[in-house]
């Protein structure tokens, strides 16, 4: 029998079981693997042993033409590094974190001897997706923007936050200009189309890419999407989607490292998957717009705008509450874990 959408579910519920007591450090490695990551491409690879755990990246995932440098690849990296440290905590292995650069930057993550120490951050990460559906126009509290603004604190990385209308629709300007840049690169299209699942069967057996009910989008059979996928991703619908979602988010928020180099790049990782971690906990949503800082010309136009041009934006994120949707499939541990 094929998988239908209730498998699917099935399954990423089983990939999101809580940890047991006394977890072996492969499940940390499960934990680690729900951070959120470029085109849920998964670029990682993990090695451990019973003290520590060295997170190296997958260059065979990589996104060359939406992430020629890597830079999403480290982000990814430091989202999965915050999972893991936030896990191991939890249950009495707090961890310190080391960036080694080299030909290929790699993290490592001593682990030591603790009383366990859940907090929210724990409890959120089997919830945590990004919410790529229209908001629901709300505006947050002003604790809710206080907590989310702590929770991403992180030496190195700056956060801007914008709840007003005029700046917002200034970001959603930004983000209609470099959608639409993309659009015109057929090596951007041909790259996002590898990475779209149609339905549960190809989402079940690759177990990465981006499933199309969890953009909010009808389950599709494979053969057909992949014939009518030009006709679907157009650039004035994508625009006008991204218009509807921008303006239904109670604001946006913009991610800087103070370097750009992977030892930043990681650290607006780990910045980010806590302020998403938060944000899950208190029952707001999020979802990347990335386009400012994927497209170099306007990249730096966005810079100015943002008030610092000698520094590169990493990550531009919309937020708001939504009801959840479908959740990312993930790897099995057993396809990451290297010796």
């Amino acid at each position: 029998m094929r998988p239908t959408i209730a498998t699917y579910a099935e399954e990423m519920a089983r990939l999101r079981k809580p940890l047991a007591a006394d977890p072996p450090m492969a499940e940390f490695i499960r934990y680690a693997s729900l951070a959120a990551n470029g085109h849920n491409t998964q670029p990682w690879k993990f090695s451990i042993s019973d003290n520590a755990v060295i997170i190296l990246p997958d260059f065979t995932r990589r996104t060359e033409v939406v992430d020629p440098d890597e830079h999403h690849l480290y982000t990814s990296l430091g989202c999965a590094a915050e999972n893991l440290l936030i896990a191991a905590g939890a249950h009495g292995r707090p961890g310190a974190l080391h960036a080694e650069s080299g030909f290929e930057t790699r993290i490592e993550i001593e682990l030591a001897r603790a009383q366990p120490k859940e907090t929210p951050l724990y409890e959120a990460i089997p919830h945590r997706q990004s919410t790529r559906s229209v908001f629901d126009k709300q505006p947050l509290s002003a604790d809710d923007l206080k907590a989310l603004e702590n929770a991403a604190l992180e030496k190195g990385v700056s956060l801007q936050l914008f709840t007003d209308s005029r700046q917002v629709e200034k970001v959603l300007e930004f983000v209609v200009e470099a959608n639409s840049a993309q659009m015109h690169d057929p090596a951007f299209v041909a790259e996002l189309r590898d990475w779209i699942r149609f339905s549960p069967a190809q989402a079940l057996s690759r177990r990465d890419g981006l499933f199309g009910p969890c953009s909010g989008n009808p389950v599709i059979p494979a053969w057909i999407g992949r014939r009518i996928f030009s006709l679907l991703f157009r650039e004035s619908s994508e625009n006008d989607r991204y218009r509807d979602q921008i303006r239904s988010s109670a604001g946006i928020a913009v991610f800087t490292g103070d370097k750009a180099d992977p030892e930043h790049w990681i650290k607006v990782g780990r910045s980010f998957q806590r302020f998403a971690l938060r944000a899950t906990s208190l029952g707001i949503r999020n979802a990347h717009v990335n386009q400012p800082v994927e497209v170099p010309e306007l990249r730096a136009q966005f810079s100015s705008w943002l008030g610092n041009a000698s520094v590169r934006p990493d990550l531009v994120v919309r937020f708001g509450r939504a009801d959840i949707l479908p959740m990312s499939p993930r790897r099995p541990v057993s396809e990451i874990l290297v010796t």
